[in-house]
Parts: structure tokens; C-alpha cells; sequence
């Protein structure tokens, strides 16, 4: 049998072929246009914040970039209070989430072989839902803590279900079939709470179901952003691998992998990264399903630039998208849920026609 960390490179270097500069000239594309989403977003909303007024705030400002002027605005304790402890946190969790969905969803793709494979696929995000719903109508909707972490236990619970369903199957189909009946399930419960819930009950149910990063705070960012970074960068390690299931199958298993053990290990790495973050955000669509996809485009099927660049897409779309729920319905704001699907359904539409030609 070949070693994994040798017997992949060569025939998948063969097919996938290179991508050095390329790489570095997407990330570095990426990167500028995810820091002018950050700075729009953060200028942008209710209350509007000069650029001229944002080193000050941030505390970067030199000799060549003036603050007493932005210090002596009556308005500058305001912008501050919005800017750091409000516009800021919420931008980093988006950048999080919308990283975190976009390589969890291309790592589920390679994993079963189909391009409409998401990471709720395996249950992740209903697990997700039911655990919230059934928290808020039990009462908990004021305690973050408890629906968070009733969340974080249903996701974790129906993939768990999911996996134990599956497994015996032969291939990944046996998981996909579990997967599906376990959103199936999840669906109708989601369903029975929110027959039961109340009035007040049910505007959290539709607002937590239909995603926002309106919870974020530093407290949150401090243990949530080192655990989603360990565990992408953990998923990114297994590019060899996601490039040998692209092959098949059979030829990844003569390549060295023990199929059992990565399918066991990338769907626990991808509960892991996006477990939590359903907890917090709710359930955000479309992104882990289509930027990989829009990626490719670029990159072709290689992993190895495929998902660095599908993370800084998807932290950039997921920006821009709570940009624009904060700016639309002023001084409302639409869940990101929303606005994703909006935005994401025609992108996909077009994919599909594109892929039919």
C-alpha cells in the first residue's frame, strides 16, 4: 500500500496540475476586496461613520493621519461605541462564518461526490435548528448561552445519527441517504415546535432559522475565532486527500487512504467547524453551497487552491451580504439568511445552465 502523504502527489499533481502564482494572485485579490467590504461595512448603517474618522477609531492613526479633528467630533464617543464594540465583532463573525461555511461545504462536495452537497447535508444545521427551536419554546430565548449550546448539542447529535445510520453502506451513499432523513426528521420537529410556540416565540424562531450575526461580541470572538481557525486550517491540510476521492473511490483506497477513517474524520472536523457556528448565527444558506462552486471556475478541481481561495470568498460574500441586510430596511435590518438566498439561487441558476451547455 502506498503512503498517504506520498502515493496522492504525483498522480493528482498529474491531473490537477499547479497553481503557485495563481493561488497567490487570487488570495491576494480576495484579501483586497475583503478589506474595502470590512471598511464599507463598517462606515455603513444607521449610523454612518466618516472614513476620514476611521484610523482614529481603530486606533492606527500617525502624524500623516491627523485625529484631532475625529476626536472633537460630538458625535466621535458614538462612532466609537458602534464602530468597536458593535460593527466590528459582527464583521469578524461574518468573516468566520462565511469562511467556515464555504470550505466546509467544498470539503463536503469532494467527500460525496456531488456538487449540491452542503454542510448541512449530514444534519449539521436542522441538529442545529431543533436544538434552538426547542430551547426558545421551552423558554430560553433570553439566554444566549442556553441556545447556543442547545445548538452546538443538536448538531452534534444528528450527525452523530446520521453517521451511525449510514456507515454501514457501502461508499458515502449510505451517509447521504441518513443525512437526508435526518433533515427530514429534523424538518418535522422544527415543525411541532413551532406549532407550540407563542407569538413572541415565534418571531425569534423565524429570525434565529433565517440567520444573522447580530450576537456577536468580543466575549464570543475570543473562543470562537481560535477554534474555527484550527479547525480550517485542519480541513485545508486534507487537500491530498479530497484530491484522491475526486479520482474515485477505488483509486484513492490504492493510493493509501482508509476510506472508513477520512469519511469518519472529515465529517467530524466539518461538525466541529460549523456546529458552533450554527449556534450563533443560525442557519445561514447557500454559501457553503455556491462559492465553491464560483471558485472553481477560477481554480479548476484542485483542493489545494480550491480551498484557501473558497475561504477568503466566502468571508467575502458573507460581509457584503450582512452589509447589505444592514443597509437595506434602515434602520431594520433583513436576516443575512435572507439575502444569501437571494443572492445565491440565481448564482446558482447560472452555474446549472452554464454546467448544461
Amino acid at each position: 500500500m502506498i503512503p498517504p502523504g506520498i502515493g496522492v502527489s504525483n498522480p493528482v499533481k498529474d491531473r490537477f496540475g499547479g497553481c503557485g502564482p495563481r493561488l497567490l494572485a487570487g488570495m491576494l485579490v480576495l484579501l483586497a476586496l475583503l478589506l474595502v467590504a470590512a471598511v464599507g461595512s463598517a462606515m455603513s448603517g444607521a449610523v454612518r461613520i466618516p472614513l476620514d474618522a476611521m484610523p482614529a477609531l481603530l486606533g492606527v492613526a500617525s502624524d500623516s493621519v491627523p485625529t484631532s479633528s475625529a476626536a472633537g467630533h460630538p458625535e466621535y464617543r458614538l462612532w466609537e461605541g458602534v464602530l468597536l464594540d458593535i460593527r466590528l465583532p459582527r464583521i469578524l463573525l461574518g468573516m468566520l462564518a462565511g469562511a467556515a461555511l464555504a470550505v466546509a461545504g467544498a470539503v463536503m462536495q469532494a467527500l460525496f461526490r456531488n456538487p449540491l452537497a452542503e454542510p448541512g447535508l449530514v444534519g449539521v444545521s436542522v441538529g442545529g435548528a431543533v436544538g434552538a427551536v426547542g430551547a426558545i419554546v421551552l423558554g430560553y430565548d433570553q439566554q444566549p448561552l442556553v441556545l447556543a449550546g442547545a445548538a452546538f448539542v443538536g448538531s452534534l447529535l444528528a450527525t452523530l445519527a446520521a453517521w451511525l445510520l449510514g456507515r454501514r453502506a457501502p461508499g458515502a451513499a449510505g451517509i447521504l441517504l441518513a443525512g437526508i432523513a435526518i433533515n427530514a426528521f429534523g424538518g418535522a420537529l422544527i415543525g411541532v415546535f413551532t406549532y407550540l410556540a407563542d407569538d413572541m416565540q415565534l418571531r425569534s424562531l423565524t429570525f434565529w432559522n433565517l440567520g444573522s450575526l447580530a450576537t456577536a461580541d468580543w466575549a464570543m470572538l475570543s473562543w470562537l475565532a481560535p477554534w474555527t481557525l484550527a479547525l480550517m486550517g485542519a480541513l485545508l491540510w486534507q487537500w491530498r486527500a479530497l484530491n484522491a476521492l475526486l479520482l474515485g473511490e477505488r483509486e484513492a483506497l490504492h493510493l493509501g487512504f482508509e476510506l472508513q477513517r477520512l469519511r469518519a474524520r472529515l465529517i467530524l472536523l466539518v461538525t466541529l467547524l460549523v456546529g458552533p457556528l450554527v449556534a450563533v448565527t443560525g442557519i445561514i444558506g447557500f454559501v457553503g453551497l455556491v462559492v465553491p462552486h464560483l471558485v472553481r471556475l477560477m481554480t479548476g478541481a484542485d483542493h489545494r487552491p480550491l480551498l484557501p481561495l473558497s475561504l477568503l470568498a466566502g468571508a467575502l460574500i458573507l460581509v457584503l451580504a450582512d452589509w447589505v441586510a444592514r443597509i437595506v430596511v434602515i434602520p431594520a435590518e433583513l436576516p443575512i439568511g435572507i439575502v444569501t438566498s437571494l443572492l445565491g439561487a440565481p448564482v446558482l441558476f447560472v452555474l446549472i445552465q452554464r454546467e448544461a451547455r
